[in-house]
């Protein structure tokens, strides 16, 4: 067959791809180069709406626009929960189903922005037919009083509309509420960047009326007060989390990228920080964790990068001398806690060279909590 033009000359497609990217706020290249700042990530999301202002459009047919927006994608999200809900009871003899929601958001990236690209892709893995549908402890995915599916929240349809972060936040929030009211469905969050943990925890706790026990696998404390001038940065969702009073103990465990403020940070909120450079002697310890008694639940957040590299290079952030997978599994499966909803983040396919390696990781992450949500 003759080539095709893309194929004759591959860079001019690279160069394509690249500028397609950048046209809708994406903010990395093919070439490796390095992603905007959020600033101007913030700003390109907020094209749509600058445009409309600039046209003199009253803000009332704007902000009703957003709004229909919203509630036509909050509207698929519920209807979803509402029939997974409904199938998982009448079935019957699940006290606790888990339930994955995919918020595919990247913009709050301080580097790479591929995570907005994570879910769909860890879902594949989820069931690609290389594996069974068999956790370590022996409960089947496909089992639908194991876990169930809502989809993903339309989170670029409601950026394209110029919708700010703050209401953004509060529809990633509404959300997950949505979920926990179909009864025993669980949240198991795909992200995305780890902003969405901030939202998805104050939904969490405002849901179940009271504060929850954090475990937070990560390479970094994700706790600067706002990094780069940005509240919602993914590298100060868990400020926002222990602001908010959401959290009674919050337990991070894999650090090993911490600055000054990072420490301070972790002072002032009472944070138990476990870096890795001390994981030996903390590891019969973190093994052996019970959490949650007097208080709501347990809440898992794991961000891949907790991983060392060599386990997971598909992130935005590389970090050496970092976690095992088995490292993790073994925190996992020994925790005694009740886990009331947990999520998986920062899974960059951009950077997944070698067929979806990571990918494979993070769906295995996801497994592994379903397993341990569900009874």
């Amino acid at each position: 067959m003759p080539l095709t033009s893309a194929a004759q000359n591959p860079s001019s497609q690279v160069r394509r791809t690249e500028e397609r990217n950048r046209e809708i706020g994406l903010g990395f290249s093919l070439s490796g180069q390095r992603a905007m700042s959020s600033s101007m990530i913030w700003r390109r999301g907020m094209h749509t709406l600058e445009r409309l202002k600039s046209a003199r459009i009253p803000e009332d047919v704007i902000t009703q626009g957003q709004e229909r927006v919203i509630d036509a994608s909050l509207t698929l999200i519920r209807e979803k929960a509402k029939l997974k809900g409904a199938v998982v009871r009448a079935l019957g003899g699940a006290v606790a189903t888990s339930s994955l929601l995919g918020i595919p958001l990247g913009h709050n990236s301080s580097f790479l922005q591929g995570p907005a690209f994570a879910p769909p892709l860890i879902r594949e893995a989820m069931w690609c037919g290389s594996t069974n549908s068999t956790t370590e402890e022996g409960k089947m995915i496909d089992d639908p009083l194991v876990m169930a599916d809502v989809g993903d929240l339309p989170v670029q349809e409601m950026r394209d509309t110029g919708v700010s972060d703050d209401r953004l936040m509060e529809v990633v929030s509404e959300s997950v509420k949505i979920v926990m009211e179909e009864a025993p469905l669980r949240p198991l969050i795909l992200g995305g960047d780890h902003s969405i943990s901030y939202p998805v925890v104050r939904a969490v706790s405002e849901k179940l009326g009271g504060q929850v026990d954090v475990l937070h696998l990560d390479a970094h404390p994700d706790i600067y007060d706002a990094f780069e001038g940005n509240k919602y940065s993914h590298a100060s969702s868990f400020a926002r989390i222990m602001e908010g009073g959401y959290a009674r103990r919050l337990l991070q465990v894999g650090i090993r990228s911490i600055n000054k403020e990072g420490r301070e940070q972790g002072k002032r909120f009472g944070v138990e920080q476990y870096e890795m450079r001390t994981f030996s002697k903390d590891r019969h310890f973190l093994e052996n964790l019970k959490l949650g008694e007097g208080v709501k639940g347990v809440y898992i957040s794991i961000d891949v990068d907790c991983l060392d590299p060599a386990f997971a290079h598909g992130v935005s952030h590389f970090e050496p001398g970092g976690l095992s997978f088995r490292d993790v599994l073994n925190i996992l499966h020994n925790l005694q806690g009740d886990i009331v909803a947990a999520d998986v983040v920062e899974y960059n396919p951009q950077r997944d060279t070698a067929d979806g390696m990571t990918a494979m990781v993070a769906a295995k992450f996801a497994r592994e909590l379903t397993a341990k949500m569900s009874k």
